[in-house]
């Protein structure tokens, strides 16, 4: 199984979120827990699946992730572009916040 995080949106505000080993939802894809095995997938959906039912995020889902430096980081283009922002400026999205750190 490759490695994989869940991601969402939140729901008050529609900004990409990350599950955090601790249940949490994190802005950071930084901060993603990390699923090795299918039992672990399993209860990070089961986790996500409550938190759309309480409706705290929409369109949860599994994504492939690699580690780059011991952290998450988002193997396709498209949730790259989630995680980080726009691909045109780097000055503007979370890749300005996280410069030196980007992905």
């Amino acid at each position: 199984m490759n490695l994989k995080a869940t991601t969402a949106n939140r729901l008050i505000d529609g900004i990409a979120v990350w599950l955090t080993p601790a249940g949490r939802w994190s802005e950071s894809v930084y901060d993603a827990r990390v699923a090795e095995d299918a039992d672990t997938l399993a209860a990070m959906e089961a986790i996500a699946a409550q938190s759309t039912k309480a409706c705290t995020v929409v369109d949860a889902l599994p994504i492939d992730v690699k580690l780059e430096d011991g952290r998450p980081v988002p193997t396709k283009n498209k949730e790259r572009i989630r995680a980080l922002g726009p691909t045109v400026r780097l000055d503007l999205g979370k890749q300005a916040d996280s410069l030196g750190k980007a992905a």
